[in-house]
């Protein structure tokens, strides 16, 4: 099985498993955010395990606020008058997902002038706008379908740029402990880290909208 083929594989497996559980909600969607957050810091803590206590605190922190990000977005979202938490959880999801995509085609595709060849050599300024199109065009499209808040329209366009800049956070991560992957366990991904950089800041914001009332 080639890479690529391997690659979407696994990664339409992990989409339906994410979409089925917001779909449930409650005790179903909470186990699983807790066990994704819990593996992930694992993976944190062999990346950093040498670096210091503080690397391990700040390790924790960094899994478990989105972890209650999603949980707040799923659950508090219909509560504040922003559609159904399902609907705002999706949002989510097309951000990070149409980035993470249309990065990856445009910029092999494209090619062109390195994004940030020092922290990771293989994405490029082409990758990055096209993953921002791709998530403005898929999250808007689902703004519109679901009647969510007008601004996230547009919103969709900085959030898909912080989900670059999470992956970059995280590629750095890796630079710096000399490991090229956060694990091994999932086929042409990595392990949850290199899945859910980009989830990271975009469920930590989106939730921070609710909270300020800023839609």
């Amino acid at each position: 099985m080639s890479e690529l083929l391997t690659r979407t594989t696994v990664g339409i497996i992990l989409i339906a498993i994410a979409l089925a559980s917001a779909l449930f909600g409650g005790t179903v969607f909470a186990v699983l955010v807790a066990l994704v957050a819990t593996v992930m810091y694992v993976e944190w803590t062999k990346i950093v395990d040498s670096w210091g206590l503080d690397w391990k605190i700040f390790g924790f922190v960094y899994c478990l606020m989105p972890a209650v990000s999603l949980l707040w977005i799923r659950e508090r979202a219909e509560f504040e008058g922003i559609g159904t938490g399902f609907d705002l959880l999706i949002w989510v999801f097309l951000i990070v997902w149409a980035t993470d995509i249309g990065a990856f085609f445009s910029g092999r595709a494209i090619g062109g002038p390195k994004l940030a060849p020092s922290i990771s050599p293989n994405k490029t300024i082409a990758g990055l706008v096209g993953g921002v199109i791709s998530a403005a065009l898929m999250a808007g499209a689902w703004v519109y379908y679901v009647r969510l808040p007008a601004p996230l329209l547009w919103l969709a366009i900085p959030f898909a740029v912080f989900a670059q800049l999470g992956d970059l956070f995280e590629s750095g991560l890796k630079r710096k402990a000399g490991v090229k992957d956060s694990g091994t366990w999932l086929p042409g991904h990595g392990g949850l880290l290199d899945r859910l950089d980009g989830l990271v800041p975009v469920a930590i914001l989106t939730a921070a909208l609710i909270v300020t009332g800023a839609i």
